[in-house]
């Protein structure tokens, strides 16, 4: 059976922080290690009202939202809230022409009409349990890499066979700590979930991408679903018998507002953060790397700014595009500019010269751990060229189409080169869907000046040796860079999409001779083989041994700062972070209140825009201002607000509860420089965005005339 957890990790763990908040702690350690602070700061209710293994907690009512999300469960019923963009694809999904739910919004009357969602489900985390004792059995310090990865899998593979679990249910063992801890999670899904409601996308996207990363914010970003279960209750597919869950626990939805200043906590599942990079690492991401993603996007988003300002079909077809693109540029430039705002690269290297200090008052210690910082450095210094080529090489297939195609192709020949072409041909269908979404608005033009803008890059900015002879043959045989490009596109089958799905559709075999044949596809195949041999392999041994010594260097910060609170990184496992919710003040001085309202939403109203165009119903409901009694004392009808909750990716649809842990808004994303804490967080920058509860049920029940689904939530007035 899973052993409880062990006390020594606690002596590693006791309370000292700069300022109150800040973290992603895991539930079932809030007991010992944040209880006293979260309730100094407000919470009213304890740790045990959070996690706990015996009784329904907290806990109970979030879920894992189709692996990609948060969600929580907001009824006796199973009504589970997530944001608009975490359900999108299953909205998209039942859209059609005639009943276009991403344009209208979507509201189920009753459950008969709920929709069911292939493929979607929810997760329950049931309990937790630290099992680092079985996880690291036979490990000692001797040992190699692969030898220690080898042990901890059969390590794992025993643990999980030791426990018996029903159907539905899975024992997920995660690392935490750099790999210095593990955690067991026993889990239960849930796969019949049904989309009840979602507001249109011109408000469940309202400010699109030109308000990404940016406060003030307006954005109604929610959508509802429901869990179905068999009839007894336990989980089940899809069937038409099923009926709505009846959950261990609901979130209670507070109507009371809040004030600056106030409790704030956010539970859910991040997804990935970095906070414990040496200063060398974080200078070299934040300094040099991110620029150089950030200057090639810059050209990118150049050429397809002006393409969309230029023709109406363009900006229609390239909107999507455009947006994933500028979403990270935008997300490297704040978490640059947070990380200098703060001088975190300086504040780094001051932990790690304490390090070093605190070691020598321990000479039994320093063996293992004296020379960490120094090796880390060398290593991180050493592959610095080939983080460079990487992160060239990386945006040349993320921004050009054509290297994407011709990625993407390369891999699913390789299926023919294994299996043989039956075995693609059998593929080829699934593979003519993808095709078509990609080539539907696909421009070769368009496509072109993008490569003519970024590809010059491969050959200025990169190592000689990094740099694959078929590709500098190709530029020396064109002549001048213009013509290599124009030879690229206007010779290739890959900008032909109409030929390249006939060529599929009737003879699959020939597609991958003629394909295979291709200058332009055989220009990114010997771009990227040569990477992979020259870069991508000795990125990997070098990632290797920064990791081994990366663990050991937390182990050390573990063991010689014991007064310190140390969380472990996110890595997509049920965590709580807190904080209050308040403005900030912005790097260029100006004050950000903690509160947008529906007046905001007015004044930013565009109509015919596709990012800030509202329904005529909205409008309505603003101007004889019946926002029924979901308004403030004033009268005035909430949107967003902000926190300085520790949050990252996977915290999306996240419950925002207050001090009583009561639902009061929805986690949505976070401020420009807040990115940075992704690698360091600061409370004096760092704001999470979430949509007030309010703003929700105003539009559940006056805009979506939905009722019903209010009336089945638990309010507190």
């Amino acid at each position: 059976m899973l052993v409880r957890i062990v006390s020594s990790l606690i002596l590693f763990l006791t309370l000292s922080t700069a300022r109150a908040g800040g973290g992603m702690w895991l539930p079932l350690l809030l007991e010992n290690l944040n209880e006293e602070e979260m309730q100094a700061m407000g919470m009213e209710i304890s740790a045990e009202d959070i996690y706990s293994i015996n009784e329904g907690s907290l806990k109970d009512a979030i879920v894992h939202f189709g692996g990609f999300c948060t969600g929580e469960v907001v009824s006796d019923r199973g009504l589970v809230l997530t944001n608009h963009h975490c359900g999108y694809g299953a909205i998209q999904d039942h859209s059609t022409l005639e009943q276009n739910y991403l344009q209208d919004g979507f509201w189920a009357m009753d459950t008969s009409r709920e929709l069911p969602n292939p493929g979607l489900f929810v997760t329950f985390i049931e309990s937790m349990e630290d099992v680092t004792s079985q996880i690291l059995a036979g490990i000692g310090d001797g040992i190699t890499e692969k030898e220690r990865a080898r042990l901890i899998q059969a390590n794992t593979a025993s643990l999980k066979a030791s426990v018996a679990l029903s159907a539905h249910e899975e024992l997920l063992v995660k690392p935490f700590y750099e790999g210095n801890r593990y955690y067991a999670f026993r889990t239960i899904s849930y796969p019949d979930v049904r989309l009840v409601g979602a507001p249109p996308s011109s408000i469940g996207k309202f400010g699109a991408d030109t308000d990404n990363w940016e406060w003030p914010r307006h954005t109604g970003d929610f959508s509802l679903f429901r869990i179905y279960t068999a009839p007894d209750g336990s989980p089940a597919e899809y069937d038409a018998a099923n009926v709505p869950m009846r959950p261990k626990r609901h979130l209670e939805v507070s109507t009371a507002g809040i004030d600056p200043g106030d409790f704030s906590m956010i539970f859910g599942f991040p997804g990935t953060t970095e906070q414990y990079l040496p200063a060398v690492a974080m200078e070299q991401r934040t300094e040099i790397i991110n620029p150089i993603r950030i200057g090639m996007r810059d050209r990118s988003l150049a050429v397809i700014d002006s393409a969309m300002r230029g023709n109406e079909q363009i900006r229609i077809d390239y909107a999507s595009k455009q947006a994933r693109i500028a979403n990270a540029w935008k997300k490297w430039r704040g978490e640059s500019q947070g990380v200098e705002a703060v001088n975190a690269v300086r504040q780094r290297r001051q932990l790690e010269r304490e390090f070093q200090d605190r070691l020598a008052a321990k000479p039994a210690a320093l063996e293992k751990y004296g020379d960490l910082i120094p090796k880390l450095s060398a290593l991180y210094t050493d592959r610095l060229e080939l983080e460079k080529t990487r992160a060239y090489v990386g945006e040349l297939n993320y921004n050009i189409d054509l290297f994407r195609i011709a990625n993407m192709l390369d891999g699913q020949f390789a299926v023919a080169d294994n299996n043989g072409t039956e075995a693609f041909r059998q593929r080829s269908d699934r593979l003519l869907t993808y095709l078509r979404e990609i080539y539907d608005g696909y421009s070769p033009s368009v496509d072109k000046e993008v490569a003519r803008a970024l590809l010059e890059a491969y050959y200025t900015e990169l190592p000689d040796d990094h740099q694959a002879r078929y590709v500098l043959d190709q530029l020396a045989f064109a002549d001048d860079y213009d013509t290599l490009i124009d030879g690229l596109f206007d010779l290739s089958y890959l900008t032909r999409g109409d030929r390249m799905l006939e060529l599929l559709a009737n003879d699959p075999q020939g597609f991958i001779d003629t394909i295979r044949g291709d200058s332009a596809f055989q220009y990114v195949r010997q771009l990227n083989g040569l990477n992979e041999q020259k870069v991508i392999d000795i990125y990997n041994e070098y990632a290797g041994r920064i990791n081994g010594l990366q663990r050991t260097y937390m182990d050390g910060l573990l063991r010689f700062f014991p007064e310190r609170k140390l969380y472990p990184d996110a890595n997509g496992t049920l965590r709580v972070s807190y904080g209050k919710f308040e403005g900030f003040t912005g790097l260029e001085g100006d004050a950000h209140d903690y509160m947008t309202y529906l007046d905001g939403v007015i004044e930013k109203y565009v109509p015919g825009d596709y990012e800030f165009d509202v329904p005529e119903r909205l409008i309505e409901l603003y101007e004889q201002q019946d926002f029924g009694r979901y308004a403030t004392e004033e009268g005035k009808m909430p949107v967003c607000m902000l926190g300085s909750n520790h949050t990252t990716g996977g915290n999306s649809g996240s419950p925002a509860l207050n001090g009583k842990g009561q639902l009061v808004g929805l986690n949505f994303d976070r401020t420009w420089q807040s990115t940075m804490s992704d690698v360091y967080y600061d409370p004096s920058i760092c704001r999470n965005i979430m949509v007030d509860i309010r703003y929700i049920l105003f539009l559940i029940d006056k805009f979506g005339q939905a009722p019903h689904l209010v009336e089945e939530m638990t309010l507190v007035e």
